[in-house]
């Protein structure tokens, strides 16, 4: 997306694929660019999205949804067990657990403790747990304490004196100097009424890779904020019934990239990230091209 000029007047400037035909849309801006223009950009994206990707979503979301109904109680059973093996492997991974996915599997599954540093097992173990809650649908939405219930749960064996607990202290994340402290109650509450209120507007993928975003962005623990991030964006998918999205640890310098693309840019450079592996996750959903 770009701005241009035409006979002195700006436009916004999108070209994007629709059913693999290339389109392209202007949107008026008028004389001047407005001091709003990144709200305008988001807008004007999630207007095309609605248009074009979302159908996508949602194809996935009633492919998926017919598979799952198909399958044996008994089955779905095994496969939420596989699917929170997956997903905590990866998520700790990316925060440096040491345990592996083979030692994820035999531990969740047969209880069986590697030789691994005692926070990393109880990390891995109470994360299992939380996610199959979510799977399971405990909790029926979000809000602050759930959240603070997450992270305790979690840490409550590894990191006690952290565990559901706002930091009290500055953090810089690579180049990124997270809020300051005082401010993460007021921004907590500022992020559950921004969820509350667009759930209502957005597509729940797009509210999913928003929260997400905008969640890792305040920052509010001393630690943990990647996994629970990450939760609160399978929550969401999950909430309304679509497929989750695991981002591997081996792929995560992409993930990390998009999220510093969107420092520096907009959040679209985010989305446009969870977009792309939503899809990429999620092919067999839809029909082959």
């Amino acid at each position: 997306m770009e701005i241009i000029t035409r006979n002195n007047y700006y436009y916004l400037h999108h070209t994007y694929k629709d059913s693999d035909i290339v389109k392209t849309k202007d949107l008026y801006l008028g004389k001047t660019i407005p001091k709003n223009i990144e709200k305008i950009k988001d807008d004007f994206l999630s207007q095309i999205n609605n248009q074009t990707i979302f159908k996508k979503f949602d194809l996935i979301k009633k492919n998926y949804l017919k598979n799952w109904k198909k399958i044996p109680e008994s089955v779905k059973k095994k496969l939420i067990e596989e699917k929170a093996v997956d997903f905590t492997y990866n998520t700790n991974a990316i925060e440096g657990s040491t345990i592996t996915l083979d030692e994820t599997r035999r531990l969740i599954h047969d209880k069986i403790t590697p030789a691994k540093p005692f926070g990393d097992i109880m990390e891995s173990m109470n994360h299992t747990t939380v996610f199959n809650d979510i799977m399971n649908n405990k909790f029926s939405d979000l809000s602050i304490n759930l959240i603070k219930k997450w992270h305790l749960d979690i840490f409550k064996e590894s990191k006690s004196d952290i565990a559901g607990i706002y930091r009290d202290y500055l953090v810089k994340v690579g180049n990124y100097l997270c809020p300051d402290w005082q401010d993460i109650p007021q921004l907590m509450k500022d992020f559950i009424k921004w969820y509350n209120k667009e759930k209502k507007k957005l597509h729940p993928v797009e509210l999913a890779a928003k929260a997400h975003y905008r969640f890792v962005k305040i920052h509010p623990f001393g630690d943990g904020n990647g996994r629970i991030t990450r939760l609160i964006m399978n929550f969401i998918l999950h909430k309304y019934d679509y497929p989750i999205l695991i981002i591997e640890y081996k792929k995560r310098q992409s993930y990390y990239h998009a999220l510093n693309q969107a420092d520096k840019k907009t959040e679209w450079e985010f989305l446009k990230y969870v977009y792309k592996r939503y899809f990429a996750c999620n092919k067999e959903f839809l029909p082959s091209s």
